[in-house]
């Protein structure tokens, strides 16, 4: 008979001086608290280090440019490029599906075409859509969730024709945690002719990320929830496509040539940064990405998921409780307690030292969809343990307790 056992926790908690001794941090789908090296990695890059990157002809800022364009390659490696080239670096997730809808959109969605998303998007993948298809004259459609809160695939693929040109969805959503079957959602979105774009903002720091193998077309994330610094993200698109697509915005560094003439642009991932880059974000994303894979992905992938079992089954001991979301919901609990408002949850853990997320999470239709106003939202990290589990379940009690 085999046994299944825990994997070992990983104890990292003492890299990370944001939590201090006692704090239960349980918000990092929101954003991830960041370990020592990536702040060592920040603090040297505007320290002893700094100087602009691409114009310089002196020394350090030669360093400097071999650095930022080294934090490209490795972001590329991380998850599976087949070449740096197809590597932009935005302010975020939020910046590279807008730098999609502009660039890639107004070239290739035409009036009457269609765009496809989930009941589950984050809105930072619903409402540029929602401008690009005004500004085109396209539609949107919404593909259902399935009973335990996945993207309805077989409903998708019966709402899908060639009117579509692009499928949008969340790699992880980021109040259910549910995983999307990538291959399949591609295998459909290509079996209309139309491109995939995935969300991977929750996937990044949890789950091993193959572009090459989930056959995607684009693909974003924020360095922020990867346990590296706000204010930079990464757009991975296919080299051909990113060929094909022309500048969004205008500025220094993007260009060939400029003359009142006329204007010539530099090839990608170049024709899509325009002015000068956050460089020493740059330096950050490279140490976390660093951190994660030294530690592995699969191990941090297995532990949250423990981690999210103990929770769901603690909680759906609580008569009140309610649970969102699939049993394997990737590092992600939300949850409510019948008549009491989320807000008023986050407010007692917060007094007994418990960090979670209260609201509608950016994900109004989604709350809509399920029926309630908002969600307490519990989301694992690298450094969590049971111990913040513990903590969790005894807070909920006591908010039990209070409201009766």
């Amino acid at each position: 008979m085999n046994v299944m056992t825990a994997p070992a926790p990983i104890d990292v908690r003492a890299h990370f001086p944001g939590l201090g001794d006692s704090w239960r941090y349980l918000d990092t789908a929101a954003t991830a608290q960041k370990p020592q090296a990536v702040i060592d990695a920040i603090a040297s890059g505007y320290g002893e280090k700094y100087a602009t990157v691409h114009r310089g002809v002196y020394a350090r800022s030669a360093d400097m440019t071999l650095a930022y364009e080294a934090a490209r390659r490795r972001v590329a490696d991380f998850i599976g490029a087949a070449s740096d080239s197809e590597i932009v670096f935005t302010r975020g997730a939020t910046e590279a599906i807008n730098l999609v809808a502009h660039s890639w959109g107004n070239l290739n969605v035409r009036a009457g075409d269609r765009i496809m998303l989930s009941q589950l998007e984050h809105h930072s993948n619903i409402v540029p859509w929602q401008l690009l298809a005004e500004r085109v004259g396209a539609e949107i459609d919404v593909a259902p969730l399935t009973e335990d809160g996945r993207i309805d695939l077989e409903a998708m693929a019966d709402m899908l024709t060639e009117q579509h040109k692009l499928v949008a969805l969340a790699h992880v959503s980021n109040v259910l945690g549910s995983v999307l079957d990538v291959r399949r959602a591609a295998d459909l979105a290509h079996g209309v002719g139309a491109k995939l774009l995935l969300d991977g903002c929750q996937a990044v720091p949890r789950l091993p990320v193959d572009v090459q193998a989930l056959g995607c077309d684009f693909y974003v994330f924020s360095a922020h929830k990867l346990y590296g610094p706000t204010g930079i993200g990464a757009l991975w698109a296919r080299g051909e496509i990113l060929d094909a697509m022309p500048p969004w915005e205008g500025g220094g560094s993007m260009i060939d040539k400029v003359a009142f003439t006329g204007t010539t642009y530099a090839p990608p991932p170049q024709r899509f940064e325009a002015g000068t880059p956050h460089i020493v974000g740059a330096l950050g994303l490279h140490a976390a990405i660093d951190y994660v894979s030294d530690i592995g992905l699969d191990a941090i992938h297995a532990t949250e998921a423990t981690l999210v079992a103990e929770t769901r089954d603690a909680l759906s001991q609580i008569n009140s409780v309610r649970l969102f979301g699939p049993d394997d919901s990737a590092g992600i609990v939300s949850f409510g307690i019948e008549g009491v408002h989320p807000h008023d949850i986050g407010t007692i853990l917060d007094e007994e030292g418990v960090a979670i997320r209260a609201g509608h999470h950016c994900a109004q239709p989604l709350m809509a969809y399920l029926g309630v106003d908002a969600t307490a939202r519990a989301s694992f990290g690298v450094y969590n343990s049971s111990e913040d589990v513990t903590a969790l379940v005894s807070g909920v009690k006591r908010v039990t307790r209070i409201f009766g």
